[in-house]
């Protein structure tokens, strides 16, 4: 397992952007597939998009599709959750999480994960 650490949430407007971070700790961090979940209140938590170890493919649900962008860069060791066009429904805490399998949409396929980041969107 890897330390996990999420930043870059915050209470923003709708149609706002916003981009978090996920800091990676150690230097395998290229051996890891990375995935963004959000859970909302009394909701299950939910995949978001995924990306692969060397970035060239990536996953999105539906709901995010064509606003959100995820990235990453091995140098940094850092992987990036870019979100425009936000809406009241994308708030939720979210979570970081990293897998040494492939990058899916299943919680559980995840070894690692940070502490979360609020993501407020309101008027």
């Amino acid at each position: 397992q890897v330390e996990v650490v999420e930043s870059g949430g915050g209470l923003v407007q709708p149609g706002d952007s916003l981009r978090l971070s996920c800091a990676v700790s150690g230097r395998t961090f290229r051996t890891y597939a990375m995935g963004w979940f959000r859970q909302a209140p009394g909701k299950e938590r939910e995949f978001v998009a995924s990306i692969t170890r060397g970035g060239s493919f990536t996953y999105y649900t539906d709901s995010v599709k064509g606003r959100f962008t995820i990235s990453r860069d091995n140098a940094k060791n850092t992987a990036y959750l870019q979100m425009n066009s936000l809406k009241p429904e994308d708030t939720a805490v979210y979570y970081c999480a990293a897998t040494l399998g492939a990058a899916g949409q299943e919680a559980n396929k995840y070894d690692s994960w940070g502490q979360g980041t609020q993501v407020t969107v309101s008027s």
